[in-house]
């Protein structure tokens, strides 16, 4: 598989005149010294070689660049999810040079299970599109045993949230869901003018696997419900957020979780344990 028969990216980038779409939540990644940081930082943090005998997906590809690094470490096959035409026929030109090393699905991210599409073990590795980051990743969270990693870009703001602890502002609903399915790792931030076009935010990489944790889907619903309420009046203690649980003295006595308590004080394992109830 030789990589440097493809064009470069600013020539893939004229000649298929891709401007960045903001209905698509697009800014695209061009400086191969950044893709290249963030497909060798998540295998260091996993103690890994390449990717090899192992699968990986990518959401939202554009022109390419990140895909171009995901290849150049071997993995048996990578499957990219692209809604944009325009760089449909852009995997399509890597696809006459790598062969099935690639696979090509036109359609959005939102509509497919990643969890079925490829063999064990998989991988992701995206520049999430901004705008729907974290519904891509609460989908992905709920089928997490089902990955090996999830190495994703979101907005710093968004992953200050993700990895945020108890008693921070920050700490939150996704906070707790990634936190409890998930070791989470924040790989490194990325200045906005790596990007085309720049965004006015920093954007951070964040690298999730999968806990040893026994959780169905079920339950993780449930976590959800409580959470809604817990942050949806998160200055107010727990006895008032929560009040619409029945019980909710007798259940918070036997975890030890005092009522004076407000949202952001509880651990990710204290809302499991609650929601359980």
């Amino acid at each position: 598989m030789d990589l440097n028969k493809l064009r470069s990216l600013k020539e893939v980038v004229d000649k298929h005149d891709l401007m960045a779409k903001k209905a698509l939540g697009q800014n695209f990644l061009l400086d191969s010294n950044i893709t290249d940081k963030i497909v060798r930082s998540t295998l260091d943090k996993q103690g890994k070689i390449d990717f090899s005998e192992e699968y990986v997906l990518e959401v939202g590809p554009g022109p390419g660049g990140l895909t171009r690094s995901i290849l150049g470490q071997d993995p048996k096959v990578l499957t990219v999810i692209e809604m944009d035409k325009r760089c449909i026929s852009i995997m399509e030109e890597i696809k006459e040079v790598v062969g099935d090393r690639i696979s090509i699905i036109e359609g959005d991210a939102l509509k497919q299970d990643l969890s079925t599409i490829s063999e064990s073990p998989r991988n992701i590795i995206s520049n999430l599109p901004y705008n729907i980051s974290v519904p891509l990743l609460i989908i992905w969270l709920k089928k997490i045993k089902s990955y090996s990693s999830l190495t994703l870009m979101f907005q710093k703001e968004v992953a200050d949230r993700i990895c945020a602890n108890p008693g921070c502002k920050d700490f939150g609903r996704i906070s707790i869901l990634s936190q409890l399915l998930c070791d989470v790792d924040r790989l490194f931030d990325i200045n906005p003018s790596c990007f085309v076009p720049a965004p006015k935010i920093w954007s951070t990489v964040v690298l999730f696997r999968p806990k040893d944790i026994d959780i169905s889907i079920e339950q993780i619903e449930e976590l959800e419900k409580i959470t809604r309420l817990a942050f949806g009046q998160r200055r107010k203690m727990i006895r008032s957020s929560l009040k619409a649980i029945p019980d909710l003295e007798a259940k918070c006595a036997k975890l030890n979780i005092a009522l004076t308590l407000r949202a952001e004080q509880l651990t990710p394992q204290q809302f499991l344990e609650l929601s359980k109830m």
